[in-house]
């Protein structure tokens, strides 16, 4: 059919309206504030990363807390991961195991004056936005960095459930009941008592071979009290079943005591060689009984963070081709956020790395993005690293991936109100103390476009510009809505301010 020259334009005419306004409307649409779980990881033992050194005063403890929570809130982190349980002892206030030597200068001995550092370091992370993930080492029970066993260490108090290695370290036998039974009770302590957000561990379970000259792990006695007793498992399955038995029975108590605390696991990046095709390397499930594939399969966890510490380009052990595979096999949808090694060195060329890592992980699992960081040292000793992060994925702040497993309930929405104050109208949030609310997500319209502001718990005064100056245009203030976030990471319905 043909149509006549002025029925054409009348078209053309009605297309190129209809093509505007929803041109138009896909600009001034509210974006949904970034995802990104954005962490570090603060090793205590050794005193690797805090306190610097054992014995020094609270004080200077509590000082160098708030240097490494500050860092992390000027570069847009959203999650800390500190180690409280390094050697079966406590950098807390525990009445199960003994407080740290490397907090104290003695094992045993309280911090004087007498402060919980845990609940120090959980008030001050969330006052900056930071979740606090404390990491716990399930089965180690004395380190080598002492030198001498200590008077009221675990080594001393309950032999029975260790072995010690050639090297000098004690493990506890991760087969035994009573061994399971003990780090549970830790768990369940720490996750009742505290305000955390999850509980974390790494990729130390059966100990690697290295730590015992290289000779199997000696639980010949509990092996053959298992014989005894008519067990059928050949002696590698019963090792990684009694772990695998441990792994699903914390994520069940750790949900029964409260539900929104996330179970973290970060295994060691390979599962096996050969997995996918081309990947070289250790057997974790050889060598650390750790069926690490069996728990993401499972969804015996809330996060998995595998230890991909290898090059984008890595021959035998390519990031993003072990991330991918990892990926295959979350058949449940947990939140994947891989390890990565970030001190490879403060120069262009390794910060290029660690970007391309970010960004590689966000094409990869786009609907839950986010990565943890080992460690929090090399943040605070590359000046390039800090620059190359703020300035490119980490420039904008971001929420934390929401749990919907957990819950999908919303929290209440915000009371708050607008008042002129000129140049500016100021943005204040009424906080009901009775809901579960960690941030604020202020959403501010400028001509077509959009910007976030997310904002901490005690966060609840902003001055917002009247007009804003966008290339060489001056674009007015049109609208300011505002949602609140869960400890889960859902979001409230947007509550739209009249000003």
């Amino acid at each position: 059919m043909k149509l006549n020259w002025t029925k054409k334009v009348a078209c053309l005419l009605l297309f190129s309206l209809g093509f505007i306004a929803i041109t138009n409307a896909q600009q001034t649409a509210v974006p949904k504030a970034p995802r990104e779980f954005r962490a570090a990881w603060i090793a205590t033992v050794a005193n690797i990363n805090w306190p610097s050194k054992p014995g020094l005063s609270v004080g200077e403890q509590q000082r160098e807390a708030i240097v490494l929570l500050d860092l992390l809130k000027s570069l847009n982190f959203n999650a800390a991961i500190l180690q409280i349980r390094p050697q079966a002892d406590a950098l807390y206030d525990s009445k199960i195991e003994p407080w740290s030597y490397f907090l104290t200068g003695e094992h045993g001995k309280a911090p004087e004056p007498y402060y919980d550092p845990l609940k120090f370091w959980t008030e001050a992370a969330h006052d900056r936005g930071i979740e606090l993930h404390v990491w716990l080492n399930p089965y180690r029970a004395h380190h080598l960095s002492l030198k001498s066993v200590p008077e009221k260490s675990i080594v001393n108090t309950k032999p029975h459930l260790l072995v010690k290695l050639k090297d000098g370290q004690y493990w506890m036998d991760p087969s035994l009941k009573e061994v399971q039974d003990l780090t549970a009770a830790v768990v369940n302590d720490i996750v009742k008592r505290y305000d955390i957000d999850g509980i974390h561990f790494d990729d130390y379970f059966y100990p690697y071979e290295s730590y015992n000259g290289g000779e199997d792990f000696p639980d010949e006695s509990t092996w053959q009290a298992y014989l005894k007793k008519g067990g059928k498992l050949s002696r590698g399955d019963w090792r990684r079943e009694s772990v695998n038995t441990f792994i699903k029975r914390l994520y069940k108590e750790i949900k029964a005591e409260k539900k929104e605390v996330k179970f973290g696991l970060s295994p060691f990046g390979i599962w096996r060689p050969g997995y996918p095709e081309g990947v070289e390397g250790f057997d974790q499930y050889d060598k650390l009984y750790a069926d690490a594939k069996l728990w993401l399969n499972k969804g015996w966890v809330d996060y998995y963070t595998p230890q991909l510490y290898w090059k984008v380009n890595s021959p035998g052990q390519s990031f993003p081709m072990l991330l991918n595979w990892w990926k295959g096999e979350n058949y449940k949808n947990r939140h994947l956020w891989p390890g990565m090694s970030i001190g490879l060195g403060g120069d262009d060329k390794n910060v290029d790395e660690v970007i391309n890592q970010i960004m590689i992980t966000r094409g990869i699992t786009p609907d839950s993005k986010g990565a943890v960081h080992w460690s929090i040292a090399p943040l605070k000793q590359y000046e390039l690293l800090r620059k190359g992060l703020i300035e490119g994925p980490y420039k904008q702040a971001a929420l934390a991936p929401a749990s919907p497993w957990l819950s999908k309930k919303k929290p209440a929405n915000p009371q708050a109100n607008l008042q002129d104050m000129g140049s500016q109208v100021q943005l204040s949030i009424a906080k009901d103390v009775k809901e579960d609310v960690f941030k604020w997500v202020v959403y501010i319209q400028y001509g077509l476009r959009w910007q976030t502001q997310i904002l901490t718990r005690l966060e609840t005064q902003i001055k917002i510009d009247k007009q804003i100056q966008i290339g060489n245009q001056t674009q007015e203030l049109k609208a300011v809505k505002i949602s609140a976030v869960n400890r889960i990471g859902n979001e409230s319905e947007l509550v739209n301010l009249n000003f």
